[in-house]
């Protein structure tokens, strides 16, 4: 895992890590499918003519169902012989795609140099359930276009870095069940007196161009900026050029944290929900991790690790979605 879109972490490993690196980091994630690379659907392959395809059907709505746990998770470091998750074991370690800039989410926290935040500790309940140990895991840093890919090659075994699902993902990737639900609102100054999106008439609000959040801006019929990234409309509310930035609840509030001088409002204008990313020719692996994901519904632990988070800087702290299952 050497290419220059994956980079293995040592997660004890310290590091400078400027709260500036992780506010530009965090604004990457926004893009939507198209703008970041990733993949929209298969590509069209050329028949015997030479003449393309017919393309797939346009994706229009995610499946919200995946698959069912199998019975009580096997005891750690007894893995079912023949499962993925014995590979695993046996390799002795999880090799997990994820982010170092998203603020609370994943992170790479500037006093210890230690990996933190609630995707982070998804990935360690995984490892604490194949190994009984949460630190057999070897880190890869993917970008965000990369999160896909980095299955489809086989570089990662999960990937949990704030992965929405939608149609043209399952295309390649198979979900677990939402460990956390996220929805589009608004990040304004602490004094704006916005409260809510009606209150942004007559001003700019700054989204991410190519993104979903800009559409659902624009069929608001709001006046909307769309830039590079978050970081880049940050700057222009810091400067005070628009009323207003619209992104996730859950990236707004690692923003909010770092900048005090600003809030998270409103109702939800979206919702989107953060899964596990998996390969869809390891169906075991996937029951397995939604079987991690029941039982830290079942004792709590997903919802305090919510709560530990994001207390104080989302209001409310959005509980952990029930699962669906389709077998």
């Amino acid at each position: 895992m050497t290419s220059a879109a994956a980079k293995n972490v040592d997660a004890r490993k310290p590091a400078i890590y400027l709260v500036v690196g992780a506010v530009l980091a965090l604004g990457s994630m926004l893009l939507g499918g198209l703008a970041s690379g990733e993949p929209t659907g298969p590509a069209q392959a050329p028949q015997a003519g030479g003449a393309p395809t017919a393309p797939a059907p346009a994706c229009t709505e995610a499946v919200r169902e995946s698959l069912r746990p199998q019975g009580p998770l096997p005891a750690p470091g007894a893995m079912p012989a023949g499962s993925t998750m014995a590979v695993i074991a046996d390799r002795g370690r999880l090799i997990a795609g994820v982010d170092q800039g998203k603020f609370l989410a994943g992170y790479r926290d500037p006093l210890t140099g230690n990996l933190s935040g609630s995707d982070i500790d998804i990935v360690r309940r995984i490892a604490a359930a194949i190994f009984g140990d949460p630190e057999r895991v070897q880190y890869v840093v993917l970008n965000i276009a990369d999160r896909a890919a980095a299955l489809e090659r086989d570089q990662v075994d999960v990937v949990v870095n704030s992965f929405t699902v939608t149609c043209a993902r399952q295309r390649v990737v198979e979900f677990s069940a939402p460990y956390m639900p996220a929805s589009q609102r608004l990040l304004v100054p602490v004094d704006s007196g916005i409260r809510e999106v009606e209150d942004l008439a007559g001003r700019t609000v700054c989204t991410s161009r190519g993104s979903t959040t800009e559409i659902v801006l624009r069929n608001l019929g709001l006046q909307v900026e769309s830039l590079t990234g978050i970081p880049d409309c940050v700057l222009e509310l810091q400067r005070g050029r628009v009323a207003a930035v619209s992104s996730d609840d859950v990236i707004l509030a690692g923003l909010a944290a770092q900048d005090p001088n600003t809030r998270v409002v409103g109702r939800a204008l979206d919702t989107s929900r953060y899964a596990v990313g998996m390969r869809p020719d390891e169906p075991d692996l996937v029951r397995f991790v939604n079987g991690v994901l029941e039982a830290a519904r079942a004792d709590g632990s997903l919802a305090a690790s919510n709560r530990h988070w994001y207390t104080g800087r989302l209001d409310p702290v959005p509980p952990p979605p029930p699962p669906v299952y389709r077998d």
